[in-house]
């Protein structure tokens, strides 16, 4: 048997004993079912030598990513990914998790609809593309990746009312998830390691205090825009010093509770695309030293894109990218975009295989460090693609959060099966 097929039988296995044990005249409720998924082979290479012991120059890994949908005759649906993640390099690298793992139901009140996920899910919320400030549903999975994309499941109750006034969005977040973060032996850490398992939290009832957040979403001729507000536990933890069981100095995740409004807003004009995101976050502590503290704040992301098509009287699009990320802490900002600029360029080829590139440059006004990314991609066939990235990092400046990853330029390949 196949590795897609024992895959595809072990999922729908577990979703009829899921059934079973829910009603044992279930068994047959699935009309419909598919099957899909991507396998990847990846590798990264670091030229510069590692500023920290035991950190190595390569690392290879192996990614899995299958996915199960299963549909009833009325379209109620479940859907089940997992991700699993197996590195040569890092050991805290290799994780697994459960992306997704939800029931959907959905309905109309009289003129609107109303649609409830309950389970595990993903959510996204932004527009700009240097950072995704509002959003933040999600916890990171920092591991996978330094720009913070990649995602862990979130355990969660979504509900969405949506007509043509727009779409109201209410979610309860009973489970909070701690942020991954590179070992020892792994690169892009910081200096001190981050030890999750001594993680602590503001709420007496840690990681199962009950989150909430909403947004409301509406779309009036070019422009789309989000507001939205989240009250609970932070995804993004203050680091504060700490010892392990060797007395060995380390850094320790601390969670508050906080408070977050924001607004993400895009303008269409024509070939410009005009993004902002914003946010006020309150009860979260700072990066002040020697002894951070509570700082109320606000940040912002603000750009635009302007995209020249078919140039040359080709077939290829060329998007410009510029964007502006603020943090009202400045030197006191728990992250790298207190005050940088982002320049960019897209290309996209709209052939048969979907090539593009993209490149961009992230300047810090303040410490002038500079990282530079390039991004292609393209599709080998019809279950085949590849991924070639490098990022590079220079002048980075002793007094920028990012030193400690100075020596952290990379180049990473990645074919990917897709099934």
């Amino acid at each position: 048997m196949g590795l897609r097929a024992a895959l595809r039988r072990a999922l729908l296995a577990a979703a009829g004993l899921a059934a079973l044990a829910a009603e044992p005249a279930a068994a047959d409720w699935i009309e419909y079912h598919e099957f899909s998924g991507r396998m990847s082979v990846d590798g990264r290479w670091y030229p510069q030598s590692a500023a920290y012991p035991d950190q190595r120059s390569h690392a290879g890994g192996f990614s899995i990513a299958p996915k199960l949908y299963l549909e009833d005759e009325g379209g109620r649906s479940v859907t089940l990914e997992g991700f699993y993640r197996l590195d040569g390099g890092d050991s805290h690298r290799t994780h697994a998790d459960l992306r997704e793992a939800y029931l959907l139901l959905f309905g109309e009140i009289g003129a609107d609809e109303w649609e409830l996920r309950l389970g595990v899910d993903r959510v996204f919320w932004g527009v700009a593309e240097s950072r995704h400030l509002v959003d933040i549903i999600n916890q990171t999975d920092l591991v996978e990746h330094p720009n913070e994309e990649a995602k862990l499941g979130q355990p969660m109750a979504h509900v969405t009312l949506s007509g043509d006034w727009g779409a109201a969005e209410v979610f309860a977040l009973p489970y909070h998830r701690l942020r991954t973060y590179p070992g020892r032996r792994g690169r892009l850490r910081t200096m001190l390691i981050v030890d999750s398992d001594q993680a602590t939290y503001e709420s007496g009832a840690e990681e199962w205090h009950l989150d909430f957040a909403a947004r409301y979403s509406h779309s009036i001729g070019p422009l789309d825009f989000g507001v939205s507000v989240f009250d609970g536990t932070s995804r993004e933890p203050t680091l504060l010093l700490g010892l392990d069981r060797d007395v060995t100095p380390i850094l320790i995740p601390h969670y508050e509770q906080i408070r977050q409004f924001g607004l993400d807003a895009q303008m269409t004009a024509g070939a410009w695309l005009l993004k902002l995101e914003a946010i006020r976050r309150t009860g979260a502590r700072n990066a002040a030293l020697p002894l951070s503290m509570e700082e109320d704040y606000t940040a912002f992301v603000a750009g635009g894109e302007y995209t020249f098509y078919s140039v040359f009287d080709s077939g290829i699009d060329l998007g410009l990218l510029g964007e502006w990320n603020r943090d009202g802490r400045r030197e006191r900002a728990t992250n790298v975009f207190q005050n940088d600029l982002f320049l960019g360029a897209r290309l996209a080829f709209n052939d048969v295989e979907s090539t593009d590139l993209i490149v961009g440059m992230l300047h810090d006004a303040d410490f002038g460090t500079r990282s530079f990314n390039a991004e292609f991609n393209r599709r080998l066939s019809d279950e085949w693609s590849l991924h070639l990235e490098a990022v590079v990092f220079s002048n980075v400046d002793r007094m920028d959060l990012a030193y400690s990853t100075r020596h952290d330029s990379f180049v990473e390949l990645n074919l990917t099966y897709n099934f």
